[in-house]
């Protein structure tokens, strides 16, 4: 008796149709964006300085956006997967409300919280004289709240993958539970961490709405690529397609990265 796998299967028509479609929609704008890209001024389009200033900026502030993430992220992904206390539930989806919150309403959300009138932010500039909103702080904060739960998400799933067993042993051993995490649980879920990372950067990356509401959108200091696209695509498509091409790539490139965790069937 075959399995599951044995043997080649012809899919019904009346789920190849739909499946082809949604293909089709999917891969059509990629492919316009390629068909349209003014390849022959492409170089001069990527060596201009406007273009190198967001580019440098995006990898500057997704980059710090990520390492911030990792460093109250992981943490956090931890309590959730390796203790149980009241309302964890309630805090789970609390760190996942930015995956379904609309960018724009989490910048209006940062913007009340650390603006100069906000909750926080009134204070921080009355004692120590720091405005948060529209500078280089604000981009890398407005891209780690929106990227920070893809990060909490991927590493909560590897520690509850995890055999708890070693940090036991670990424990049995005299270690304690700060021990046994960083030279036990830490390298056993290295790669789910090393796979949140990536997503984080790449959702932090090509952040728009809450960057633009709580930074602003100023050249060489809270201009992303995102934003450079958008501002480009009303003055210059060429720019903008240039630039969304220079998007693309990453985005494929992260896709290559996480080919092993997400792209092998298993």
């Amino acid at each position: 008796m075959s399995g599951p796998r044995g043997g080649a299967r012809t899919a019904p028509l009346p789920l190849l149709l739909p499946a082809v479609a949604g293909l089709a929609f999917l891969l059509l704008p990629l492919i316009a964006l390629l068909v349209r890209t003014p390849w022959s001024t492409l170089p001069d389009q990527l060596t201009s300085t406007e273009v190198w200033q967001a580019l440098r900026l995006s990898l500057l502030c997704a980059t710090s956006a990520t390492v911030l993430s990792l460093v109250v992220g992981v943490p956090l992904a931890w309590l959730l997967a390796r203790t149980d206390f009241p309302g964890r539930g309630l805090v789970r989806a609390l760190v996942t409300l930015p995956l379904v919150l609309p960018p724009v309403v989490g910048g209006v959300a940062l913007l009340l919280a650390f603006g100069r009138n906000g909750v926080v932010g009134q204070w921080l500039d009355a004692w120590f004289g720091i405005t948060i909103p529209f500078t280089t702080t604000g981009v890398v904060l407005a891209e780690t709240f929106v990227a920070m739960p893809f990060l909490v998400i991927s590493v909560e799933g590897t520690l509850r993958a995890a055999d708890p067993r070693y940090e036991e042993a670990a424990a049995t051993l005299g270690a304690s539970r700060f021990t046994a995490f960083r030279r036990v649980t830490l390298p056993l879920i290295a790669p789910g961490v090393a796979a949140g990372a990536v997503l984080a950067w790449a959702r932090a990356l090509g952040e728009f709405g809450a960057t633009i509401t709580f930074a602003g959108n100023f050249p060489g200091r809270t201009q992303t690529m995102p934003l450079a696209v958008y501002l480009a695509l009303q003055n210059d498509p060429a720019a903008a397609i240039a630039l969304s091409l220079v998007l693309l790539a990453v985005s494929i490139a992260v896709l290559a990265g996480l080919r092993d965790r997400w792209m092998t069937a298993s």
